[in-house]
């Protein structure tokens, strides 16, 4: 089987950049609206494409043809017909909203309990879990995972406001989820005035009372400014990456990475956005854990070649530099793979034409199991997803 050459398609969230992946790409900059994220994958809300004789074919079509093939008969048997991760490039402009994703036993039976009954409300769009991981491209800012209550309970009460007592009392007793469901039924009427006070209360030199009045002016009277403060701040140099695994709530507040995820797209939002915040399913969902440290740290599995372990099957990430010194290096990965140029010009396995297929900075390929190993070769950095474990 041939190495497609693979192409995305950029979604334009109001949050987008207007020029970091017009950047990566060497496209003018600005672009014409916001470029949030570049879709690469077989995920039915927006396929990739590959070439194909009578024009572009989308990945979705080109599995359901030809499963084992494309996927491998044990990624196939395992996950059905369909490519289990969805990669992406996320270009932050703005502060996202707060977010959560199921575990998959709860994905499944919430899915079809929405599913049997039309009166409950609409919050999940698959059976799938969607654990995800970004690694940074560039400086990147991020909320991962509740930090100490203790600590959080200490900025909240530096505003210096009475009314948010009972906030600070139960996160000094250790109950984060109490406290979450306090910030997210705040009375509508109060949240403006409310979140105006924090505003004028915060504290010049206060890292998370500048982050909230940050946050408030995208998102006046949101009582997720406050729950962003529970959160740990995480500033992520170019190559380090974080884990978003189930019930992580967190959020992506700005610069340009790579992130790879479940094929799934339920996402429950708690706050820092003007869409329905279900608290009471987010909370279902939530895990009141402290995590202390955010960071998911790299290793070396070869020359040149380094991954993150993640406690998922869907999904698997390679980071390989290439220095132009070394000979081509075989990609350690199988089953159905998407290679994503992050710098540099790199050659990936071979095209139909029996030519390697180029890529440049922001562009992609896609090799089906069924084209067995492939090598990289040039001067270049390249991210190849792949599915634990896939032969090659």
């Amino acid at each position: 089987m041939t190495v497609y050459p693979l192409t995305g398609v950029i979604r334009p969230y109001a949050w987008g950049s207007r020029t970091a992946i017009a950047e990566l790409q060497g496209r003018p900059t600005p672009a014409e609206g916001p470029e949030a994220e570049l879709w690469l994958g077989a995920h039915p809300g927006d396929p990739s494409t590959v070439p194909g004789p009578d024009g572009p074919v989308e990945l979705t079509r080109l599995i359901a043809d030809d499963p084992d093939g494309q996927l491998g008969p044990a990624t196939a048997k395992t996950f059905g017909p369909r490519l289990p991760y969805l990669m992406k490039v996320l270009a932050a402009g703005a502060p996202l909203s707060l977010q959560a994703h199921p575990d998959a036993e709860y994905a499944r039976d919430a899915y079809a309990r929405q599913e049997a009954d039309p009166a409950l409300p609409k919050n999940y769009t698959d059976a799938h879990h969607k654990p995800e991981m970004l690694v940074a491209l560039t400086p990147f800012e991020a909320l991962c995972g509740f930090r100490d209550p203790a600590t959080a309970a200490t900025v909240i009460a530096g505003f210096g406001l009475p009314r948010l007592d009972p906030v600070v009392d139960v996160l000094r007793a250790g109950d984060i989820g109490a406290a979450v469901r306090l910030l997210l039924t705040w009375p509508a009427e109060d949240r403006d005035a409310l979140i105006a006070e924090v505003v004028t209360a915060a504290l010049p030199g206060d890292e998370s009372h500048q982050l909230a009045v940050r946050l408030a002016a995208h998102y006046p009277g949101d009582p997720g400014v406050l729950v962003a403060l529970l959160l740990n701040l995480v500033r992520l140099a170019p190559g380090e990456a974080i884990w978003m695994p189930a019930g992580n709530l967190h959020a992506y507040l700005d610069g340009l990475g790579v992130e790879l995820m479940a094929a799934s797209d339920n996402v429950l939002r708690g706050g820092l956005t003007p869409k329905r915040v279900d608290v009471d399913e987010l909370l279902r969902v939530l895990r009141f854990e402290v995590l202390d440290e955010p960071l998911l740290p790299a290793v070396p599995v070869a020359p040149g070649v380094d991954t993150w372990h993640v406690p998922v099957p869907d999904f698997a990430l390679h980071r390989i530099e290439l220095d132009g010194t070394r000979p081509p290096i075989e990609v350690p990965a199988g089953g159905p793979r998407i290679v994503l140029c992050a710098a540099g010009t790199v050659f990936a396995g071979q095209s139909e034409d029996g030519t390697p297929v180029e890529l440049a900075p922001g562009t992609a390929a896609y090799v089906p199991a069924g084209a067995g190993a492939i090598k990289v070769a040039g001067t270049g950095r390249v991210f190849v997803a792949s599915v634990p474990g896939a032969a090659s």
